[in-house]
C-alpha cells in the first residue's frame, strides 16, 4: 500500500507531465522578422519534465505517475501530445513514449549525492535520450515489418528521431543550469 506521501508525489508528477505535455516549445528570434519573432518547435517540455522529476522523486513515483499518463492518454482523456486513444498504440510517437521507462531508470542514477552533477548530467542525459529514440526507432521497425511498409521507415525515422533529438539534447542546457540547486535542496539538511 502506498504511502501518503509516495502518493502525493505521484499526483505531483502526473499534474506536472500533462501540463508540460501541453505547452509547445517556442524560441524568441528577434532577427528573422518582425512579424514572426519566435521559432515554434517541433517537440514539448515533456522530455525535461520527465528529467526534472527524476531528479527530484523517487523512480518508482515517476514510473506509476507515467504509467497513469499512459492509461489517461489511451482510455480517458487526450493528453498525449499527437492525439490519444487505443489507435495511439499504433503510431510511430508511442514507441518514444515506452521509450521514456528506460529514460527515468538512465536518470535516476544520479540520484546520489557524488553522482549528482553537471559532467555526468550532461553524460547521462545523453545516453538516456539516445536510448528513448533507439527504443522508438525499434518499435517504429517492428510496425514497419508487421504492416509490411518499408517505405515510410525512413520518413519515420527523420521526422520522428533525427528530427527531434537535437531538439531533446538542446533542452537538456536549461536543466544543466539548475543542477546545483537541485543537489542542494535534496542533500542539505538544513
Amino acid at each position: 500500500m502506498l504511502n501518503f506521501y509516495k502518493l502525493i508525489e505521484i499526483l505531483i508528477s502526473l499534474q506536472i507531465l500533462i501540463i508540460s505535455t501541453m505547452i509547445p516549445v517556442y524560441i524568441p528570434l528577434p532577427f528573422i522578422s518582425k512579424s514572426s519573432n519566435s521559432l515554434d518547435l517541433p517537440i514539448t517540455w515533456q522530455i525535461p519534465t520527465i528529467i526534472l522529476l527524476t531528479l527530484f522523486f523517487n523512480k518508482t513515483a515517476v514510473y506509476r505517475a507515467f504509467t497513469i499518463y499512459i492509461i489517461l492518454g489511451l482510455f480517458i482523456i487526450p493528453v498525449f501530445n499527437q492525439g490519444s486513444s487505443l489507435g495511439y498504440l499504433l503510431t510511430p510517437n508511442f514507441g518514444y513514449l515506452l521509450g521514456i521507462y528506460p529514460l527515468i531508470k538512465i536518470i535516476d542514477n544520479l540520484n546520489t549525492k557524488n553522482k549528482l552533477n553537471t559532467r555526468n548530467f550532461i553524460k547521462y542525459g545523453f545516453y538516456a535520450i539516445f536510448t528513448m529514440h533507439l527504443i522508438g526507432i525499434f518499435f517504429n521497425l517492428l510496425q514497419i515489418i508487421y504492416y509490411n511498409q518499408f517505405n515510410i521507415f525512413i520518413y519515420n525515422i527523420g521526422k520522428y528521431s533525427i528530427g527531434r533529438i537535437g531538439y531533446h539534447l538542446i533542452l537538456l542546457i536549461p536543466l544543466m543550469t539548475i543542477i546545483k540547486p537541485i543537489k542542494y535542496l535534496k542533500y542539505n539538511n538544513d
